[in-house]
């Protein structure tokens, strides 16, 4: 066994890391997923509170952290399952649905990323870099939907925040594994992802994250937003397109990836390159192509 994995496991006090998609599947079954430090706080804060908050600033307090919002989701789904409960999509009826006091009292004794890594800084930026990309592709999906008049849009919005909910938690669990993969892609551009990981963790990061929204009973039209099939239906491209604009634009906006993406979000709205990009760009890039030129 490679020394990675072993420093990696000894993080979490693992004899070793899971081989096999399976076994993966149970171990993030059983973990108690860590939140950013400020929604501990703000959670607690709330809490003091709840009976003056509206089920509207509790779902949006959720919806600002992935790893809150995939924790709320995967709760309910086993609430909904010993009810009888049909598939509920969005965080306001899950929170109406268990009660705003059941809820603050089942997420009183949550644990933070910053506290589970303060030991390994490398890997708290790695798991903050990953969760940072999220906002942005969970902002571009919502913006193009509503431009689209998706009636979907909360649920687009966020299959994009939670697309990459696995590689936040393996920054976690495996930091050492995580910056391996990163390294080895830095040094050689034409690696795809899947490959790379499934070479580290046994498993691509895709088949594991479908894998466990289904254990999870997540509702079915996440699931199908989540992932990349049917990528012909509207509104899964619309995630799609998002998480690739967030992703390779996460360093800078020279990657050679992103003309492809503005004619496929192009393609998406209806509308010219030109104006595709006018959307996207920041301002002072703008400027700079144009000075440029």
């Amino acid at each position: 066994m490679n020394t990675h994995r072993d420093s990696a496991s000894r993080i979490k006090g693992l004899p070793s890391l899971p081989a096999s998609l399976e076994s993966w599947e149970r171990y993030f079954s059983g973990m108690d997923i860590p939140v950013l430090k400020r929604t501990v706080l703000n959670f607690e804060s709330m809490a003091e509170n709840k009976d003056t908050l509206d089920i509207r600033t509790i779902a949006d307090a959720v919806l600002d952290d992935p790893l809150m919002t995939i924790k709320v989701y995967a709760w309910s789904a086993r609430i909904r399952n010993r009810r009888q409960i049909t598939d509920i999509e969005t965080l306001e009826p899950i929170i109406m649905m268990s009660g705003v006091e059941p809820f603050f009292r089942q997420f009183s004794h949550l644990h933070s990323i910053e506290d589970s890594l303060k030991e390994h800084p490398l890997a708290l930026g790695g798991v903050l870099r990953v969760i940072s990309r999220s906002y942005r592709a969970a902002t571009y999906a919502r913006d193009w939907a509503l431009r689209r008049r998706d009636l979907d849009t909360e649920v687009i919005l966020i299959a994009a925040l939670l697309h990459d909910f696995i590689e936040m938690l393996m920054w976690v669990l495996a930091p050492t594994d995580c910056a391996e993969i990163e390294l080895r892609k830095k040094l050689d551009s034409t690696l795809r992802s899947a490959d790379v990981q499934h070479a580290v963790f046994g498993v691509s990061f895709n088949h594991l994250e479908h894998a466990l929204a289904v254990r999870w009973h997540l509702p079915e039209l996440l699931i199908s937003m989540m992932g990349d099939q049917n990528a012909e239906h509207p509104s899964i491209r619309n995630v799609i397109y998002a998480v690739n604009l967030a992703r390779h634009s996460s360093r800078s906006w020279d990657n050679p990836a992103l003309p492809d993406d503005f004619r496929d979000i192009a393609g998406l709205l209806n509308i010219s390159v030109e104006r595709a990009k006018e959307l996207i760009l920041p301002e002072e890039f703008r400027n700079k192509k144009e000075d440029h030129s």
